[in-house]
């Protein structure tokens, strides 16, 4: 199955509005979805390596106004939900404690997740919970997914093929290791919660 996939991305990035594709999962993947904008950056750019730079912009641009979109969210809808729910447990004194600890080292909170595979989305919302400042957000925002985005770029475009077969051979084994960083950084958040 996960070669079937694989397979289906590799057809996609090859696809006149592959492009299209790239910034709309990027984008939503920094505020609500769960699959990160790699499974579609890696095989595009393998796919057309001389354009490696253009994607690994787009890709950047795209995720770090997604950042915002996210941002967002944490920031207009808390009061909604997220206060009533730590009311009723009791904990709106720790969330004023975890929120002025978390704007002292917020910027580095964006950028560490940003630039791994920690859930980014989860970061972002926070970030507009605790209103972290904006321009301190966008900033880490876009320098550690353009540090991502465009050093996978770089490996791809030097190293294409070796990489893909790479891939290829440990595609199970990559997607595993993806699984167990995503479910980690879930329980690294309720832990700090």
């Amino acid at each position: 199955m996960l070669q079937r996939i694989y397979s289906w991305t590799l057809n996609l990035a090859s696809h006149k509005h592959a492009l299209f594709a790239l910034a709309l999962i990027a984008f939503v993947e920094s505020s609500i979805f769960p699959i990160p904008p790699d499974i579609i950056l890696i095989p595009m750019i393998l796919a057309a390596r001389d354009r490696a730079w253009v994607i690994a912009g787009v890709c950047t641009f795209a995720s770090a106004l997604g950042g915002v979109f996210g941002y967002g969210i944490g920031f207009f809808m808390f009061e909604q939900i997220g206060r009533p729910i730590l009311d009723f447990y009791n904990h709106g004194l720790r969330f004023t404690e975890f929120k002025e600890s978390y704007n002292n080292w917020g910027s580095w909170a964006v950028f560490f997740a940003g630039i791994t595979p920690f859930p980014y989305k989860v970061i972002t919302i926070l970030s507009g919970v605790t209103e972290l400042n904006l321009p301190v957000f966008i900033f880490s925002s876009i320098l550690a997914r353009g540090i991502r985005f465009y050093i996978i770029a770089a490996l791809l475009w030097k190293y294409g093929s070796q990489i893909q077969a790479f891939i290829e051979r440990r595609l199970g084994m990559l997607f595993m290791i993806g699984v167990i960083v995503l479910l980690g950084g879930f329980v690294l958040i309720k832990i700090l919660l």
